[in-house]
């Protein structure tokens, strides 16, 4: 058998697990996460959370069916590994790059949400109070 077809069969599903776990492992924690940035609004958190993990599924997995090609003819059994740990590292520096810009920017939004919560008041007012008279000299 040739070793090239060995590596594409060895690459395809470990890059498709670690994409999956990672997902689970995002979603599963990820959700306290965008409750907290969403103002507590569950069904709004569990609804964005899914889109998000359908987008990661989306952009990961196309990159492992993409990446998956290899220009050069692999030989031999120590040639499978390099070739392995390479697209396998680059999977993984891919999924730790999204994952990272996920956090970003939902960290962005919560802390935007944080600032709009300050600035309003705990109360409406509920009154109006004139102003002190200047002092008389």
């Amino acid at each position: 058998m040739d070793l090239t077809v060995v590596s594409y069969a060895v690459y395809l599903p470990v890059g498709t697990a670690l994409t999956v776990w990672v997902a689970r492992t995002l979603s599963h924690n990820g959700r306290v996460f965008l409750a907290d940035v969403l103002q507590g609004d569950e069904k709004l958190a569990d609804a964005v959370n899914h889109l998000l993990v359908v987008g990661f599924y989306l952009v990961n997995l196309g990159f492992v069916a993409l990446w998956m090609k290899t220009d050069r003819n692999i030989t031999t059994v120590p040639g499978v590994f390099d070739a392995l740990s390479v697209k396998i590292g680059t999977v993984l520096l891919v999924l730790g790059a999204l994952h990272l810009l996920n956090v970003y920017v939902l960290n962005r939004i919560r802390r935007r949400g944080l600032m709009d919560r300050e600035q309003r008041p705990p109360v409406p007012p509920q009154g109006w109070a004139a102003p002190r008279p200047a002092p008389q000299s």
